[in-house]
Parts: structure tokens; sequence; C-alpha cells
């Protein structure tokens, strides 16, 4: 007890945990201004200018998928669930394997500033585009809404706030700092700071790491084993007497519980290949040479990453306890920073939760841009204004819907707050699985595929998925529930992976074969040459 009251206390000094992270918001808000001097045209605002290396925008890539759920929830679901809490960082890692060979390069190559210009490339563009700005709001909303959740937990933890009023406050800045990143620096701005952000929490962690590991010999197997004393001897959040190096601490037990895995690993591997700001990395790059180059870049690091996570995850639980770890300010999130005061003290603590902090900071911006890109070019220009429409107009309006999209962040955030952010960011790839990966494979490899199944396919997988969200164990009817007081669960997974996905992808079958539309041949062929080639990537999609 006195221990968790020390660091209770001395992460409560906001002069050294603070000051680091204001630190980093100084210099990466001058890397912004310097960065958005040229932000007047569109192809710069959404794409950069596609003025950037391979191995840039492979940083960029894993800085912008590498999220406070990568750090801050599988670090705490490994430290409290052990084997189950890795299974994140294997699904997350498969999923990136997932896009770059089923869509990644094609996109790139078919496509100008968003996901909707490849959907709607030889389909009906005002319904496609509209129903894929649709999905692409609402995955955005949803990924935001993990990532504003760890800001709250992490803050809870630096400044020791348990009030839920002075959490939503610290919400309130985190969503206000991304609006202004947006604002002023656009896609260039934003991946610099993505860049930045991916150095230090991927050297971070690697230092933690190498600290983890000294502290038992460089002995993988000695963590392990201290690790399984640590969770097994746990007396909160039901962790008591389970084998945490085998599956099923957390999975295990009933069939619902096993089917809920099922479900969630579903989520997370074809989650990637439908998120649309980690898409929309792909485009800021002038050739389909850099874009793989950038992949081989991400891979590498991304792999990286999450190898380090399951000897911080272990880590954490050997020097710190599942439930020192569970009983503070953030909760099960707060397992990475408690760990490195374990390590490093006051200095350490601080420099990982500016650290965390720049994470939550740069895959906010980048989804921001991505949204309010998706609105600006889709439904503003191409459905409203039948691309009538100015450049500096797109850009106008993409800056006016960031401000509009981080309110609504801040406020389902402070709803959100408290929640595992893993947990959260796996709805949000259930609903980027379900509403966009059918339609993007079949638009990508089905020639007979048309606008009513598209249709069917966006339309019904983002509907069923957020039903089923909405009416399960992850909203309502249990103690984590997001309303923990209300009971209107009657679907028994918290991830609806397994059904909304396969379901989606039927509904864009029977769509299409129920339609007579064939499609215009010569526009197919296009597409096809053009997804394989990246002849014509560059010129504006309007069919």
């Amino acid at each position: 007890m006195t221990t968790v009251l020390a660091a209770s206390e001395t992460v409560g000094n906001p002069i050294a945990n603070i000051g680091i992270f204001s630190l980093f918001v100084v210099v990466t808000m001058v890397v912004v201004i310097r960065a958005s001097k040229r932000n007047a045209t569109a192809d710069e605002f959404f794409t950069g200018g596609r003025g950037f290396s391979g191995p840039q925008n492979g940083i960029a890539i894993a800085g912008d998928y590498l999220s406070a759920a990568s750090f801050l929830g599988i670090a705490g679901a490994i430290a409290v669930y052990g084997y189950d809490g890795f299974l994140y960082s294997i699904g997350f890692l498969v999923a990136w394997l997932v896009a770059l060979l089923l869509v990644a390069e094609l996109l790139r190559n078919t496509g100008k500033f968003t996901m909707a210009d490849v959907l709607s490339f030889r389909l009906k563009q005002r319904p496609v585009r509209l129903a894929a700005a649709t999905n692409t709001l609402t995955v955005s909303l949803f990924y935001l809404l993990a990532q504003m959740a760890g800001a709250g937990g992490l803050v809870a933890l630096l400044l020791d706030i348990r009030s839920r009023t002075g959490q939503s406050v610290v919400i309130a800045v985190v969503g206000v700092l991304m609006i202004v990143y947006v604002l002023v620096g656009g896609m260039k701005g934003t991946t610099w700071v993505q860049i930045i952000k991916a150095v230090l929490l991927i050297v971070g962690a690697g230092f933690m790491t190498v600290m983890v590991l000294a502290k038992f010999g460089l002995n993988f197997s000695e963590i392990l084993g201290s690790a399984q004393s640590a969770i097994s001897g746990a007396t909160t959040g039901g962790v008591a007497k389970r084998d945490v190096l085998a599956p099923g601490a957390q999975y295990g037990g009933s069939l619902t519980s096993q089917i809920n895995f099922i479900s969630l690993a579903l989520a997370l591997v074809l989650g990637t290949a439908g998120l649309p700001h980690v898409l929309m990395r792909f485009y800021t790059v002038p050739t389909a040479k850099e874009a793989r180059r950038s992949v081989v870049w991400a891979i590498a690091l991304i792999g990286a990453f999450y190898l380090f996570t399951l000897a911080l995850g272990y880590g954490a639980a050997a020097l710190v306890g599942p439930d020192r770890i569970l009983s503070a300010a953030g909760g099960v999130n707060s397992a990475a920073p408690l760990l490195a005061f374990e390590l490093g003290g006051v200095i350490l603590l601080g420099v990982i939760s500016a650290v965390a902090f720049a994470t939550i900071l740069a895959v906010v911006a980048g989804l921001t841009i991505t949204a309010s890109a998706s609105f600006a070019h889709d439904i503003y220009a191409s459905v409203l204004k039948k691309h009538k429409v100015t450049e500096a107009e797109q850009v106008r309006v993409s800056r006016i819907t960031a401000v509009v999209l981080g309110v609504f962040a801040i406020g389902l955030g402070i709803l959100a707050n408290g929640q595992n952010v893993a947990f959260l960011v796996a709805l949000a790839f259930a609903v980027a699985a379900a509403a966009n990966l059918p339609t993007i494979v079949y638009s990508l490899y089905w020639k007979r595929f048309n606008t009513r199944g598209a249709l069917w396919s966006m339309y019904g997988g983002l509907i069923s998925t957020i039903v089923l969200i909405v009416f399960s164990p992850a909203v309502s009817g249990a103690k984590t529930s997001m309303i923990p007081g209300a009971d209107f669960a009657w679907f028994p997974l918290a991830n609806p992976g397994i059904v909304s996905i396969p379901l989606a992808f039927a509904l864009g079958i029977v769509g299409t074969l129920t339609s007579s539309d064939r499609g215009n041949p010569e526009v197919n062929a296009e597409m096809e040459v053009r997804s394989l080639t990246g002849i014509g990537a560059e010129k504006a999609v309007a069919h």
C-alpha cells in the first residue's frame, strides 16, 4: 500500500510529467507551423503534396498505426491477463499483413485522396461516395473514442485525478490540441508529428524493454515466472489463480467467452484493411515503388514494437503487479506508465507518459484529417456540389469538419473514459471490417460487383455492427460497461465481428446478384489496369 501511495504522490507532480509533455507539444507545433507554409491546394492539405519518401511514410504509418491501444491498452491487458492480452498484439500485426497483401497498393494506385475515390471508381458516384464517407466518419469516431479514453486514463495517472470531471477536462484539452494540429498543419504537418512520435514511441518502448530484461538478467523466462507468480496472487479484477502463460485467462471458460474471442480475432485481423486513416497514408507518396518501400519500413517497426509489448506487459505484471495497476487512477491503461516509474523513477515516467500522450495526439490528428478530408472531398465536393467547387473551398470545409468532429470526439471520449483502450479500438476495427472491407475487396477483385452490392454491404455492415455494439455488454449490463448502471444488452458478445463481418460480405454478394447492373466494361478495365500498374493514379477520378 505504501508503494501505491508513493507512486500516486510522485505521478501527481505536474512539474516533471506535464513539463516534458508540454515541451513535446511546443516542439511539434513549431514543426507543424513550418511544414504548413504550403497548404492551399487540396492535394497539399489532404496528401502533403505526395512529397514523402518511402521510409518517411513508413515511419509515419507506424506512427499512425501504433495508437494508445498499442502502448497503453495492450501492455495493461498483458499485465493483467497474460497470454490473452498478447492476442491483441498478434491480431494487430497479422491485420497489417492482410492490409498489405489484399488492398494497400491497389488502393493507392486507383484512388486520389480518399477510400471513396476507389469504391466509386466504377460504381455510381453519389450514393457510393455518400456511403463510403459515412462509414469513414463513423470508423474515425469510434477510433477517436479509444484515443480520448486513453488520454483521460493517462493524465488521470499523471496528476492522480480520480474525479470524472477532472478527467473530462483533460479529454477536452486533448481534443482542442488535436483540432489545432489539423487546422494548422494539414496532412503534411500531421505526418511530421507522426514521424516524431513513432521514433519516440519505438525508442522509448525499446529502452524500457532493455531495462526490464536487465532487471532479470536478460532471461525472459525469469520475467514470465515472476509475472505468473504476481498474477496468480492477484486479488482484484477476477484474475486470481489463472495460468496466464496459457490461453484462457480472459477468453476461456464459457462457450460465450470463447466465441467472443473468435469474434475479436476476426475484427482485429480484418479491420486494418478497412481503416480509412491507415489506407489514406498511401496517397502521400509519389510512386507505387515508394508505397512498397513504406510498407517494408512500417512492418519492420510495427513488428518490433509488438515484440516489445510482450516484455513490457509481463514486466509490468512482475514488477508492478495487477492489484496495483487496477487500483491506479488510470486503471488497466496505467501499466506502462507505472512500469516506467518502477524502472526509472519520475523522470522516466514523465518521458514515457509524454511519449504516450504524443501517441494519442498524433493518431487523433491523423484520424481527424482523414475524416474531414472524406467529408469535404466526398460529401461536400462530390455529392452536394457535384464537383463544382474550388480546392480552397474543399480545404475550408475540411477544416470546419475537423472542428465539429473534434467536439464529437471529446463528448464520446468522456462517455468512454475508463474503458480499456485496446478493447475500444477492437470495436472500431469491427466497424471497419464490416462496413468497409467487403466493398473494398469486391471493388478491387470482382468485375461483376455493382452499386447495389456496395450499398447493401456498406450500410448493412455499418448498421448491424453498431446495433449489436449498442445492445452488447460493451455498452450496458456489466460492471465494465460504458453505462454500468443500465442493462439493455440482449446480444451476448462484447465484439460483434463474428456476426456483422460475414453478414456484410454476404449482403455484397446478394445485392450484386439481384441487380441487373453489370457496370461499364471500359471503366472496369481501366480500374484493373490502374490498380495493378499505377498508371493514371495522379489524375482526378471523375467518372
